[in-house]
């Protein structure tokens, strides 16, 4: 895409999948590592400068049938990058959370809302993203990183939203 940098994190072994993130030339952003227990297959992570201050960004996908092992690793990432500045947002294929009164069922939804609360973060998607589900999240280290979140139709298979800053 012309005027914007790519960071890309493709799916191993397998065709297809994967991450890509998007951020305009005029931001001054690179790509960070984060520490090897919590490094997820599928999540690419930048570091946005702005002035005297830095803001992490992440995008992970989360699959439906992932592993204790690569969901561990998600829970470690949020749990690093939540010490600081951040904005962290993807498909999280957690279907049974009710984001406005915070209750879920099942373990893993449950762990993940403990998670997402004892980290305090904000979620900023209350409005299903598919069928009646609140699949795909924003969450961010202060509300006031978030501004508006609009829920798109799908112009290309693989791309459901666009997250804007004013």
């Amino acid at each position: 895409m012309t005027g914007y940098v790519m960071f890309r994190k493709d799916r191993l072994g397998r065709r297809g999948g994967g991450v890509i993130l998007y951020i305009k030339e005029s931001i001054q952003a690179y790509e960070i590592k984060l520490e090897k227990e919590a490094e997820c297959e599928e999540a690419v992570w930048c570091n946005i400068v702005t002035g005297k201050s830095t803001l992490t960004v992440g995008l992970v996908y989360r699959s439906p049938n992932i592993s204790m092992e690569e969901n561990e690793k998600i829970h470690n990432a949020i749990k690093e990058v939540s010490k600081r500045d951040c904005i962290i947002m993807g498909d999280f294929n957690h279907g049974h959370i009710q984001w406005i009164s915070l209750q879920s069922t099942g373990r893993e939804d449950q762990e993940f809302l403990n998670l997402v609360q004892d980290s305090f973060l904000s979620q900023h998607v209350l409005e299903a993203t598919r069928g009646e589900n609140v699949l795909d999240i924003v969450l961010s280290s202060q509300k006031e990183f978030v501004d508006n979140v609009k829920i798109c139709e799908p112009h290309v298979i693989t791309t459901r939203y666009i997250l804007s800053s004013k």
